[in-house]
């Protein structure tokens, strides 16, 4: 299958998240079945062009353009900032996603971030917008990483490999080719959200879920929204941003303040790593969860994991060699090269498109 093919070459990944934090860029040598992440780094989006992304809904189409070349810059800067003196083959943009609409008729979703900036910036050619030709398929448009995570982790044992950004997801991959995968539900998004909502904009994100541990969750509220339909559908299944958003935390947990916003906060924390231990499979072969993203990097949520999934082993992709803010990065710079190749970049079990599809478009040098 495509994804069990070897890669080899030198490429640039570059990856916002919906989170909209920045753009984290990473130049990634491969090698077989070896993947060296050779320099990384995150530039922080500028607070104008972040208030812009996410309130993009109420944007007008000569707003959403502006938009849209204004990330390309940004997205340019970071790969300049980190090729340095090598020649990449490729640069894989993922671009900002301001709207995802796997069930809307037609099913659509849009990512900003001009590619012919990137490659008139860099003099490199660049393959993005990867979602559309999998939803042309008929497929849900995401999550794409599964591919990525089928390359890294097929030939081992059965493990849970999960991403937590703005979104979770997970792949369940393993013996010899992924199982399963699709979105578990939300990462660190909600719970931005409420810091943002709580604090006025003055604070972006519980960092090291400091706020959370020192709050208590209301185990009553978990188990209510537990029985939320998106947990009870079968996959492929993705979300966008707003799937879990303001509406949603309005609903639960009324007007937020900076009183009570730890208990708030424990309770999204919690409820984040309940949704996503309840994604893992109950086979008892499948003993490892491998977390990666930022969610990796919040202690809070990574003891709630470890408690809720035990017996089951909890570490992060650092442990095989990938930092845990690189993966998503690398997985786009290896959907770039396979693209150029052309080569099937898809992972239609995790997507449910109709078969192998080269994803993106190719913008030349």
């Amino acid at each position: 299958m495509a994804a069990q093919e070897k890669a080899a070459g030198l490429a640039v990944g570059l990856m916002s998240g919906t989170s909209a934090d920045g753009v984290t860029a990473a130049l990634v040598r491969f090698s077989g079945r070896s993947v060296t992440v050779l320099r990384l780094a995150t530039r922080a989006y500028r607070p104008a062009l972040k208030r812009l992304v996410l309130g993009a809904a109420r944007l007008t189409t000569p707003e959403l353009s502006r938009l849209n070349v204004a990330l390309g810059e940004a997205f340019a800067e970071a790969a300049r900032a980190l090729i340095g003196r090598e020649r990449p083959e490729v640069v894989g943009s993922h671009g900002q996603t301001v709207w995802h609409g796997p069930s809307a008729r037609p099913p659509n979703t849009l990512q900003l971030g001009e590619p012919a900036v990137i490659a008139e910036r860099t003099g490199l050619p660049v393959v993005a917008d990867f979602r559309s030709r999998d939803m042309a398929a008929g497929g849900q448009g995401a999550p794409l990483v599964p591919a990525f995570d089928e390359f890294l982790f097929a030939e081992g044992p059965l493990r849970a490999v999960q991403n937590i950004g703005g979104i979770g997801n997970v792949s369940i991959v393993g013996e010899g080719r992924l199982r399963a995968a699709f979105d578990t539900g939300p990462g660190n998004g909600l719970m931005d959200l409420a810091v943002r909502l709580a604090s006025g904009g003055r604070l972006a994100m519980d960092e090291d879920g400091r706020l959370a541990a020192r709050g208590q969750a209301d185990r009553r509220l978990i188990a209510r929204l537990m029985r939320h339909p998106y947990f009870k559908r079968k996959g492929p299944k993705s979300l966008d941003r707003d799937d879990f958003g303001e509406e949603f935390l309005k609903k639960h947990f009324g007007t937020l303040g900076r009183r009570g916003l730890e208990d708030v906060l424990a309770t999204l924390n919690e409820f984040t790593a309940r949704t996503i231990v309840a994604a893992l499979p109950q086979a008892e072969r499948c003993r490892e969860l491998v977390v990666s993203g930022g969610g990796a990097l919040n202690p809070e949520l990574m003891r709630n994991l470890r408690r809720l999934a035990a017996p089951r082993r909890v570490t992060t992709s650092r442990a095989y060699g990938l930092p845990v803010m690189a993966k998503e990065a690398a997985c786009f710079a290896w959907l770039a090269l396979r693209a150029v190749r052309g080569l099937p970049n898809n992972c239609p079990r995790a997507t449910g498109s109709r078969g192998p599809r080269i994803l993106g478009k190719i913008v030349p040098a």
